[in-house]
């Protein structure tokens, strides 16, 4: 007597076939080491050339990085210096345009132009103390330490010491800049040594110390220029301070220099100027050094036969000589022979150039100590990466043949697996049942393939986000979990019927009322959704189920809440793909286009006006031959109305909702999915009937059992298809 096996007899052989499967391949894990003996020599190599490509972007990074510094320093002090150069130019002309200072310098003209005029009838002249009380408070308040009056003849008819009064302006330098002024313009003469006694900055009188003078036309009446005032500045103090607003590193500096390459600012390595011969005890940087190349490292203690005045003026300063501004982050010898790295510009406008340079060594610092870090752990990481490598194929290959096995053996925790009802990017849903229970299940998982953390952490995400929601017009879940061999799975209510998608494509466009019915019925669902902070983000016709459920003909099933945002979680930010555009171009609301890291509910609202449209014309609201032209219609173009797109009349208070839906502004469209529904029910409340649509159900039943099927195709968007 043959004996017949009992029903799950030959389920429980699979799936115990399976699990041996599994251990066999555990067993095996030594010999599939051997058989990848290559992946660690192909590992090591890849890494080094990895290592190398790596070292060599971020050689080339820290170049960039630091050419941008340099220009970025030098950008900010040159402006600092402008700013500073207007402000000196600006006090002068308001001081040049007091009247009574006027006044005293036409008086102080008329004496030298007297025949015999001299030096003492100047001194001795009323006008003169007067004039210095009258500039003492501006000086003091400016920190200036004196001025100077020239009239046309470049004549010096005022200063605030006497010595200086009757002497004529004879270097070229500042006769350039006097005879600008004279032509009345206001402007800053470069730090020259001074022709007069002077307090240094240590307080001791002596001749040559270096000075500069804001200049401004003293003008007469009628406009005409009768003189110059010059306020006299120091150029070791404020602007040399300027130029030290930002510097790099720890050797940074910024400085100024003339035509000839003599620097007029402070140095910062005064003390080591000393130290190596380019200045004398009691000097000062200022006027005194030359930006010359040595050819040796000075301050190394090298030593060079070539004479100061024969050596070549610094690649930064010939730069910025010749009138270009540029830089060099290749290396170049500065003034002190040290290997350093600049960025320099010409001033036109004030002839002379600023440049702003550090010590290579100083800034290549990073990239020594990443050239000396990525040489001595290379070999160790070389060799655990390559260990690393081939354990991970291996530990994966199992994993997914472990995958592989348990879908084999069609059981996913309790539930057991029967026909495939549909395959998407990323899924793949089966119709399915409990072990116990009886209802009809959809299940859907991860490709084995395609499961990563990432990919995971997702689709954990969308399930979780789903079973929040418990309204009837939304798809409900029963139960998910995860299975030993590392599937993640999750159940969910099993839907006869048709997607939205399918009903336009297979039956065209929709009447008003059935129309206003379905829209009502996902504003239901959204009203839940946005009550605790969730948007869809990707409502569509073919994530919007029909069908005749518990007797109940034209019921909404709202799919696929894998896209929804929680308002109030950042850490999901990263599985949405924050600030990119996510949906379907055909349904995108103007906001989701434009920001949509800042779309809300009245996004969703923008949606379900598409939607409508949809069903009431059977074509998107806009069309076009790509995406880029789609989303531009979205964001820019106002919609035909639906009446004239479909050529029918069509309720006209439905059509004002749906366009007021599709506002450009979210402040335009209804603000909430229940004020939506409200303006549902008034424009086309009696126009949906239940024995119609009861009647057009039976018929679809009909044809569809002579057919075999009571829906076909799936989204691979969808949370959920429906298929029999």
């Amino acid at each position: 007597m043959n004996s017949q096996p009992a029903p799950g007899t030959s389920r429980v052989s699979r799936t115990s076939s399976a699990r041996s499967v599994v251990r066999t391949l555990a067993r095996t894990n030594v010999l599939l080491l051997k058989q990848l003996w290559i992946w660690p020599i192909i590992a090591g190599v890849l890494l080094g050339a990895i290592g190398l490509v790596m070292r060599n972007a971020v050689e080339k990074t820290l170049q960039e990085d630091l050419r941008a510094d340099l220009q970025a320093i030098l950008e900010t002090d040159v402006t600092a210096l402008r700013v500073w150069l207007k402000s000196q130019e600006q006090v002068a002309a308001g001081v040049a345009r007091d009247v009574q200072l006027r006044e005293q310098v036409r008086a102080l003209i008329s004496l030298a132009e007297q025949p015999e005029s001299s030096k003492n009838v100047l001194t001795a002249s009323a006008e003169l103390p007067r004039l210095r009380a009258e500039l003492e408070p501006v000086l003091e308040g400016h920190g200036m330490n004196g001025f100077i009056v020239l009239n046309r003849e470049r004549k010096v008819i005022a200063c605030e010491r006497d010595d200086a009064v009757g002497l004529t302006t004879t270097d070229e330098e500042s006769k350039a800049t006097v005879e600008s002024v004279l032509a009345g313009k206001t402007g800053v003469s470069r730090p020259m040594k001074s022709r007069i006694i002077l307090p240094d900055r240590h307080g001791q009188m002596r001749a040559g110390v270096p000075t500069m003078f804001a200049f401004a036309p003293v003008k007469a009446d009628d406009g005409t220029v009768i003189a110059a005032l010059g306020l006299r500045l120091r150029p070791d103090d404020e602007f040399s301070q300027i130029l030290q607003v930002a510097r790099a590193g720890t050797t940074g500096e910024t400085y100024a220099f003339d035509r000839n390459g003599l620097l007029l600012s402070e140095s910062r390595f005064d003390e080591q100027l000393r130290e190596i011969g380019l200045l004398t005890e009691d000097a000062d940087s200022v006027l005194n050094v030359s930006l010359r190349n040595p050819g040796v490292d000075l301050v190394a203690g090298e030593r060079t036969k070539t004479p100061r005045s024969e050596q070549p003026l610094t690649a930064l300063a010939a730069g910025a000589i010749e009138g270009a501004s540029g830089n060099n982050t290749v290396g170049y010898r500065d003034y002190r022979g040290v290997q350093s790295v600049g960025a320099w510009t010409w001033l036109d406008d004030y002839e002379f150039g600023v440049g702003t340079e550090i010590d290579a060594d100083d800034a290549f610092r990073a990239m020594r100590i990443i050239r000396t870090t990525f040489w001595s752990m290379f070999a160790m990481l070389g060799a655990a990466s390559a260990a690393i490598f081939g354990f991970s194929i291996v530990n994966a290959r199992l994993n997914r043949e472990a995958r592989r096995a348990a879908l084999d053996a069609k059981q996913l925790g309790q539930y057991t697996l029967d026909e495939k009802l549909g395959e998407g990017g990323m899924g793949v849903v089966y119709h399915g049942h409990h072990a116990l229970l009886l209802r009809p299940t959809a299940i859907k998982f991860l490709h084995p393939e395609k499961t990563n953390d990432q990919t995971v952490a997702r689709f954990e995400r969308e399930v979780k986000l789903t079973s929040q929601l418990v309204h009837p017009n939304t798809i409900a879940v029963y139960d998910y979990g995860r299975t030993p061999e590392g599937i993640f799975y999750y159940a969910m209510e099993y839907l006869d019927g048709l997607n939205l998608e399918d009903l336009i494509k297979q039956y065209g466009p929709q009447s008003d009322g059935r129309t206003a019915h379905i829209l009502r019925q996902i504003c239901g669902s959204l009203a839940e959704a946005h009550g605790i902070g969730l948007i869809h983000r990707d409502i569509k016709p073919a994530n919007i189920m029909l069908s005749l459920r518990g007797g109940v003909p034209d019921f909404v099933k709202v799919l696929d809440f894998g896209l929804v945002k929680a308002l109030d979680a950042q850490q999901q930010s990263n599985l949405t793909s924050a600030g990119g555009m996510t949906g379907t171009p055909l349904y995108l609301s103007p906001e989701a286009i434009r920001t949509p890291e800042d779309v809300d509910a009245r996004s969703d609202i923008y949606a379900i006006g598409a939607v409508g449209y949809f069903l009431l014309t059977g074509r998107p609201v806009f069309e076009g031959a790509n995406v880029l032209e789609i989303v531009r219609q979205h964001a820019e173009t106002p919609p035909v109305p639906p009446s004239e797109q479909c050529g029918r009349p069509v309720n006209p208070e439905l059509e004002r909702v749906l366009l007021r839906c599709l506002a450009k502004q979210p402040g335009d469209r209804p603000q909430t999915a229940q004020e939506l529904d409200e303006l549902l029910q008034a424009s086309c409340g009696g126009l949906w009937v239940r024995a119609d649509a009861l009647h057009w159900w039976q018929d679809l039943k009909n044809r569809s059992s002579a057919q075999g099927l009571v829906s076909t195709g799936w989204d691979a968007g969808a949370t959920i298809v429906a298929g029999r």
